[in-house]
């Protein structure tokens, strides 16, 4: 699988999966100065940034791995240049979440790790 559509795939299942929780998505593949943030949703009152890793296997390292300092760091701006821009959501509670998927052989999924304010300022 190419690595776009694997990615792709990815963050369709983590959009059905946040969902299924009853989260609302408000953005996907939401961009700002930083770069992208995967999908943009409310869990509650509180807005959530969703980091989403897709990998098949782990040759290659766990999925939850795969994020550098650097990354969360972009993260974070991310969070700070979404709310700016959504005025409506300035005074919400915000955090960065990831959900890592690791697929099989198949293509199918094996697991998924969700680690909720995954990402925390300074």
């Amino acid at each position: 699988m190419h690595r776009r559509r694997l990615g792709d795939a990815g963050e369709r299942f983590a959009e059905h999966y946040v969902t299924r929780r009853g989260w609302r998505v408000l953005a996907r593949q939401w961009r700002g100065a930083s770069g992208e943030v995967d999908l943009v949703a409310l869990d509650g009152d509180v807005l959530v940034l969703v980091e989403v890793k897709t990998r098949r296997g782990a040759r290659f390292g766990a999925a939850e791995e795969a994020v550098d300092p650097a990354k969360a760091e972009r993260l974070l701006a991310l969070g700070e240049e979404f709310v700016a821009a959504h005025p409506e959501h300035s005074e919400r509670v915000w955090r960065v979440d990831l959900v890592a998927i690791t697929l099989d052989a198949r293509g199918a999924v094996e697991r998924v790790t969700h680690v909720p304010d995954a990402y925390q300022t300074g």
